[in-house]
């Protein structure tokens, strides 16, 4: 397992796909979110889980399979990374309850810190679409602002054992600046 092989890995995965709404490339999205764990954690104590924030995204959203991930990054990185992978084929509410179910009741503190380092590179993203074409952004989403309130303040609360650390704190502020 390396870093370097999971940057590689990632953006290979994630070749010619966009963040919603726009035409920046994806893959600056497990980069910031391995961006953000690394300024958490010692990433060289922490290389599966920052690897895991580079591979995330690649089984919910490429032809990568979880069986891939374990192979080339091992148990760990394949653990953390199914963690924070939804099951597409449920309605979004059902996938969003069982996301805030499982980081309160289930889910190690390295997931936790993962789920987070997502949420927060997610919000970063909304904050700034927001900026650039106000109340459209909610357009960009399956589910309006309504809905994401409802499932990133479920995701906070859920994360609260994490409280402390820049990255949460930096959560919660988004949260109430974006949907209060």
């Amino acid at each position: 397992m390396s870093i370097s092989k999971a940057i590689e890995f990632s953006a290979k995965a994630h070749d010619g796909h966009f963040r919603k709404g726009s035409k920046i490339p994806y893959i600056t999205h497990p980069f910031e979110v391995a961006k953000i764990l690394g300024e958490t954690v010692d990433p060289e104590e922490n290389e599966a889980l920052i690897c895991a924030g580079l591979l995330h995204d690649t089984v919910e959203d490429t032809d990568t399979s979880l069986e891939t991930i374990r192979r080339e990054f091992g148990e760990a990185v394949a653990e953390l990374v199914a963690s924070d992978s939804e099951d597409k084929l449920l309605p979004w509410e059902k996938r969003k309850q069982n996301t805030i179910d499982f980081l309160k009741n289930r889910a190690t503190r390295e997931m936790q810190m993962l789920a987070c380092a997502d949420k927060l590179a997610n919000l970063r993203s909304v904050k700034e679409d927001y900026e650039r074409i106000g109340e459209e952004v909610w357009d960009i989403f399956v589910r309006g602002k309504e809905k994401q309130a409802w499932y990133y303040k479920g995701v906070r609360d859920a994360l609260a054992p994490l409280a402390g650390l820049a990255m949460y704190e930096e959560l919660k502020e988004l949260i109430q600046e974006i949907f209060d």
